[in-house]
């Protein structure tokens, strides 16, 4: 099974090229292959499938030719991944399976739009503004912060802090109330540092944290928006958000957001036998 690995701002995947959909992916396959130290090490699993090879009937729907099969490091499977959306374009570019330009890509959150050169940063089209959910707390070391929930494709919990985010303890999972959030919830803890600038860590369903989230900085962006003095319903306008692992940025325009970043190939390599089952 051949294998590459890529990031984007340190959100870090490794690639499964299977375009024709014959590999199958266990979630004890796929938290082996996301191990630090048994495996390849990976916060995700990007499949590369073409969408009509998918098997997934709401998938092989939409026109596009290649599907991200994104799956978690603990092998669940997710909706989306605003980085490993950049990531797996940055990879159908350099395997020649797209050209430079723009073009769609199937998730299980609907088509997404990139646009990127031959080398250099990938936008996507997220498909639509967020969806606000209301509102909803999550509890860290007995502390109560009130957030912003958000559906990008997949639920966030947004919440905003006064500190800076580096003092917080994220080496254990946020709570948050299981009602409001059945199949889990990504919380990020966000603190404006600038005008329409904001730093963000996030804890993952899933992976835990992360040196970074696409999805999450999006999320993040539009509650910062929202929080503005005389915010309007469409809060437009471009947010810096920087993140551990780098920055990327966000435009909210009228009805979509876009996430702009790096998307960066670090290795390739061959998974032994042995190994794949």
């Amino acid at each position: 099974m051949r294998f590459v690995k890529g990031h984007g701002t340190e959100n870090d995947f490794v690639i499964l090229p299977d375009p024709d959909g014959e590999l199958e992916l266990t979630p004890a396959f796929v938290a082996w292959l996301c191990d630090r130290r048994a495996g390849v090490g990976a916060d995700g699993v990007l499949r590369v499938v073409r969408t009509k090879a998918a098997g997934e009937p709401a998938v092989t729907a939409q026109d596009a030719e290649w599907f991200m099969d994104y799956r978690n490091a603990d092998g669940s499977v997710a909706e989306m991944c605003g980085n490993g959306v950049r990531v797996f374009a940055r990879y159908l570019v350099d395997a020649g399976l797209a050209a430079p330009g723009t073009f769609p890509i199937a998730t299980r959150a609907g088509v997404r739009g990139v646009e990127l050169g031959a080398e250099g940063d990938v936008t996507v089209d997220m498909g639509g503004m967020p969806s606000l959910l209301g509102t909803a707390v999550a509890t860290l070391d007995g502390a109560e912060f009130p957030g912003v929930s958000v559906s990008v494709g997949n639920p966030h919990l947004a919440c905003r802090v006064d500190a800076p985010v580096a003092a917080l303890d994220l080496t254990r999972a946020p709570g948050f109330d299981p009602a409001v959030f059945p199949a889990g919830v990504n919380v990020e803890f966000f603190r404006p540092v600038g005008e329409r600038h904001v730093e963000m860590r996030v804890f993952e369903r899933g992976s835990g944290e992360t040196r970074s989230c696409g999805t999450g900085t999006v999320a993040v962006a539009l509650a910062a928006a929202l929080a503005e003095p005389g915010a309007g319903p469409v809060p437009d306008g471009r947010w810096t958000v920087d993140v551990p692992g780098g920055r990327v940025t966000v435009t909210l325009a009228g009805d979509t957001a876009y996430l702009a970043g790096p998307a960066v190939l670090v290795a390739e390599g061959t998974i032994r036998p042995d190994r794949t089952g």
